[in-house]
């Protein structure tokens, strides 16, 4: 029996830091790369190049390639929703490396694994390294990046979630 007092856990909750350790992996889900988010994403940042907006563009990268910052801002995303929504507080720091050109109709998901962890000397906190490798829909490596993030740690109370 559950105690009615007691709220009941949230839904989406990423982790704390103290379920991560150096070597766990995580793969995120899968995203097809749609016609709308090339032209949203391009329009909001004004990366108006005739690459990206103009179909009949003959670029060096085949037709309707993305920008690397949209292939990455879309699994950054998939991985708030599943492993640091609530629980990442920041971006520290990243490196990114585009290995292959993503397009629209492109399928995309990334693999995860933690390499670094540091609690941080107050506030409950630990500092948290990501290699992340980014495939499409026939496993090719497009993208490659590491990420420092701040991660909370375990929550004492239902104030401190909100």
């Amino acid at each position: 029996m559950t105690d009615r007092a007691a709220p009941p856990p949230l839904l989406g909750q990423g982790m704390p830091w103290q379920e991560l350790s150096v070597g766990r992996r995580f793969r995120t889900f899968r995203r097809t790369v749609t016609e709308a988010d090339l032209i949203g994403f391009v329009t909001l940042t004004g990366m108006l190049e005739p690459l990206f907006i103009d179909a009949t563009e003959p670029g060096a990268l085949g037709p309707r390639p993305v920008p690397a910052a949209l292939t990455h801002a879309l699994i950054e995303g998939l991985v708030l929703g599943g492993m640091a929504r609530g629980t990442g507080l920041a971006l520290l720091e990243s490196h990114l490396r585009a290995l292959s050109p993503v397009r629209v109709g492109d399928t995309i998901w990334a693999e995860l694994e933690i390499t670094g962890l540091r609690p941080t000397s107050s506030g409950g906190r630990a500092v948290v390294d990501c290699a992340v490798t980014v495939r499409n829909q026939h496993a090719t490596i497009v993208m490659e990046y590491t990420v420092r993030r701040l991660f909370a740690g375990r929550v004492m109370d239902e104030d401190s979630v909100r």
